[in-house]
């Protein structure tokens, strides 16, 4: 079966193409994505419920606090984590294994998510996420609805601190539900915290870079995108779903989802590269060339500086002078663009073969597959 015939975005299986109804592989993937997306919406849903109710009871003020944070979590995302996570455990335990002993801890995975989202929005002053005004953004609108003192913006940023805050609590209750040997969950928290270190040591390292650009480079990009992107987005949470289904640190499976992991969560952003300056903000729900216009050092922006001729660089010194669609276009005639394609169908191609050697459930071998193709071909 052809990868793009699997995974039709970073997340939902494909629909069928005429002759292909009755494929019983295409079927079972179906079903499984389906019913885990549900599934980890229902749980954080019945979950977040509970939680809000109780913060309600503190004081009337917290009621809309907890209602922005829920609302933080359930509107919009694709659930990459959580199905990585998925992937990662049933590739172990085969198709028969039930979901909810393991459900709790998939769908934490998601409240992580939205804590490292919020925390990055204000670091990075963004003003909108999904096609929708970011947390601290709508956070310092109510505070002028509301006719509250003080700055409107700082009071945002606070809160919002808080509200990422309050999501990696949230995530931390939501996984100890998980209802697996205790003995098991100690190992999966172990790589659960290596997984959240890593977030951090990446984030620091992003901004790090954004303040000290002149001593950045290549690697250094892409030793950002391992920790800030790769491990939490693919890499830990395959290991994650190992670890929940018992299998040791130093298996042949983990190995292979360490590999695959590490490739396919390059390429992811990489990919996510591009999409900040070549996407279409309607698909992406963020502006397009705010990376290059203030010189964040991304892999993309760093080979075009080393690819540069001298009279290139010399305009990419004054990209917050060039229009965003002049300094899109002096990018990409560097020959950047095109280098760093080579780079992710280069990680593509590792992540595969990391898949035909590993002793993982033909299902889940096939839903790896397409989730490397789409995470690295998305448009969005």
């Amino acid at each position: 079966m052809a990868n793009d015939a699997v995974v039709g975005s970073a997340i939902r299986v494909a629909p069928a193409r005429p002759g292909e109804g009755d494929d019983p592989v295409r079927a079972v993937l179906a079903a499984y994505t389906r019913d885990l997306l549900t599934a980890v919406d229902d749980t954080l849903t019945t979950f977040l419920t509970t939680e809000v109710d109780s913060l309600s009871g503190i004081d009337p003020a917290m009621g809309g606090f907890a209602a922005s944070a829920r609302e933080a979590v359930l509107v919009g995302g694709k659930r990459i984590r959580p199905t990585f996570a998925y992937w990662g455990w049933r590739g172990a335990v085969g198709g028969t294994e039930p979901l909810p002993p393991v459900l709790p801890a998939l769908a934490a995975l998601e409240l992580l998510h939205t804590f490292a989202l919020v925390h990055d929005d204000v670091m990075d002053s963004s003003a909108t996420r999904r096609g929708r005004p970011t947390a601290h953004v709508a956070l310092a609108a109510q505070h002028v609805a509301a006719g509250h003192r003080g700055d409107p913006g700082r009071f945002g940023e606070a809160v919002a601190v808080l509200i990422g805050d309050l999501c990696m609590v949230w995530a931390d209750r939501l996984l100890a539900q998980a209802t697996v040997a205790p003995a098991r969950l100690l190992e999966v928290r172990r790589c659960y915290d290596q997984m959240r270190v890593e977030t951090i040591a990446g984030q620091y390292l992003d901004v790090l870079g954004e303040n000290d650009a002149a001593n950045w480079s290549v690697d250094r990009a892409l030793r950002v995108a391992r920790y800030k992107t790769a491990s939490y987005t693919v890499q830990r949470p395959l290991l994650f779903g190992a670890c929940l289904a018992g299998v040791p640190a130093d298996a042949p499976l983990a190995t292979a989802y360490t590999r695959y992991g590490l490739a396919v969560g390059e390429a992811f952003q990489l990919r996510d590269d591009l999409l900040g300056t070549y996407g279409d903000p309607a698909a992406t729900g963020k502006p397009a060339g705010d990376d290059l216009r203030t010189g964040k050092p991304t892999t993309l922006l760093m080979l075009a500086r080393q690819l540069a001729t001298p009279a290139q660089l010399k305009a990419l010194d004054r990209a917050g002078e060039l229009p965003a669609g002049r300094l899109a276009e002096l990018v990409a005639d560097t020959g950047a663009v095109a280098r760093v394609e080579r780079m992710i169908a280069e990680r593509l191609g590792d992540a595969l073969a990391a898949l035909d050697a590993a002793p993982v459930d033909r299902t889940a071998r096939t839903a790896l597959t397409g989730l490397a193709a789409a995470a690295t071909n998305r448009r969005a």
